[in-house]
């Protein structure tokens, strides 16, 4: 029976061309085995509501398609279908309540698969896809009934191989294969990262000004969350930091729900999600109008140490070096401030920056705020850094509860200034520069801000 017609049409996808030259890729390393991706499950929040839905990013780069309870799988051994996606069928009750489908005619006609049907299908046609390969490649996700699923498949195989001699024996992880062509990006890709940076720089901007002592930090996180949405971002790219005083000095705070206080500083480390790619800035600034003098004196070794770390970006240099970059200014302003005491490459060789500096200063940026891709290559060295690339330089200094003693000036001071940077032919590109960090301008944002009076909604 035919599915009752669909207006579904894709939002701001690449070109199918894209995803068809993503999926041709992914068959040339595949070498005559059989993929196959499963979308994210649907998350229950409480009871029978759900969290908003965000597709497997692997799938997503590969076909554009958002809905849950869908597979693809790719294949060189049918004659004529190569892609193949499993998706929901068209219900127009199940439609009036939850949303639109794109449906079997639907995904087919606005993905560029070669074939779709509909995922009830699933255990009926997937024999046909999996008889000719050698292998099986896929890599368990979040959807643990599934991947059981996929191991009784392949068990089945392996005893009817002896008999028919069809079919694989072996699994393998699809991610490494996959993974390799996603650390690279393209120039559409990075159109989508600019804008998503855009976006969050703004967010960011919007934050320094309409910050407001005695606020909550969830107040603050409401503006950054308008702004994303408000810009066309579908949503945070992971879960926002924004805190306050010494909140900013446990890495993953994301309770949010302190007061600010005037002479403490605001650290709000938060991204947007565009097109399914994701910023990530991190910004620290006064509650009041100024830095006091210790915050200033560890504002300006961080910034110093970010600046070190974002030089040293370029085709060539290796990903541990930025890192090393950053390091040395961190551990010398350390010394500097009277928190630690001796040479600064003994001190980096017995890490002893740790209680204040206790995360690597990089990462790769993408569809996932970790994004994937290996750190070393296969001699086990730091992997050099290459056009296309795209990474975060993040170093911070942490004034919090340690067993290392310090000057108390400093106590309850979180400083963490984050970029996303392009690797490009001739170095590198900084895709987030538009968020103010240069201290004096910090100042002078929160001056204007404070200003306007008590409202914290300048947009």
């Amino acid at each position: 029976m035919q599915e009752p017609m669909s207006t579904h049409e894709p939002i701001r996808r690449l070109p199918q061309e894209t995803y068809r030259a993503r999926r041709d890729a992914a068959l040339e390393r595949l070498k005559g085995g059989v993929a196959i991706l499963r979308s994210n499950p649907e998350q229950t929040r409480s009871n029978d509501t759900e969290f908003p839905f965000r597709q497997d990013s692997d799938l997503w780069y590969l076909t554009g398609f958002g809905e849950p309870d869908c597979v693809l799988v790719l294949t060189d051994r049918h004659p004529d279908h190569k892609s193949v996606l499993f998706v929901r069928p068209r219900d127009p009750e199940k439609e009036t309540w939850n949303g639109r489908r794109a449906g079997v005619d639907g995904a087919k006609a606005h993905y560029g698969v070669d074939a779709t049907y509909s995922i009830a299908e699933l255990d009926e046609k997937l024999p046909q896809y999996l008889e000719g390969a050698s292998t099986l490649y896929f890599t368990p996700g979040l959807d643990i009934a599934f991947n059981a699923r996929v191991e009784g498949w392949l068990a089945a195989s392996r005893r009817s191989r002896a008999r028919t001699g069809k079919g694989p024996t072996t699994r393998v992880e699809l991610a490494p294969l996959l993974h390799e062509t996603r650390l690279y990006k393209t120039a559409e890709e990075i159109v989508m990262l600019r804008r998503a940076c855009a976006i969050s720089a703004e967010a960011h901007n919007a934050a320094l000004e309409g910050t407001r002592p005695g606020q909550q930090e969830y107040e603050v996180e409401a503006l950054v969350n308008y702004v994303f949405r408000a810009r066309g971002a579908r949503a945070p790219g992971y879960n926002s930091i924004v805190a306050g005083g010494i909140n900013a000095t446990i890495l993953h705070y994301t309770e949010n729900e302190s007061a600010l206080r005037d002479g403490d500083l605001l650290l709000i480390d938060a991204g947007a999600e565009v097109d399914g790619y994701t910023a990530d800035i991190t910004r620290t600034f006064p509650v009041g109008e100024r830095f006091t003098p210790a915050q200033r004196q560890v504002y300006d070794i961080v910034l110093a140490a970010q600046e070190a770390g974002i030089a040293a970006v370029r085709p060539g240099t290796r990903f541990d070096e930025v890192h090393q970059a950053a390091l040395e200014v961190l551990v010398e302003g350390l010394v500097g401030l009277g928190v630690l005491e001796g040479r600064v490459e003994e001190l980096i060789a017995q890490k002893a920056f740790q209680p204040f500096y206790m995360h690597r200063t990089s990462h790769w940026l993408g569809l996932d705020v970790h994004d994937c891709g290996l750190y070393v290559d296969d001699k086990g060295e730091s992997l050099p850094l290459a056009p296309g690339m795209v990474l975060t330089v993040e170093p911070g200094l942490y004034f919090g509860d340690t067993t290392v003693a310090y000057d108390p000036k400093f106590r309850g001071i979180g400083v963490r200034i984050e970029d996303d940077i392009v690797v490009t032919p001739n170095g590198h590109a900084n895709l987030s520069e538009a968020a103010i960090k240069q201290p004096d301008q910090v100042e002078k944002a929160r001056a204007r801000g404070l200003a306007r009076g008590p409202s914290a909604l300048p947009v």
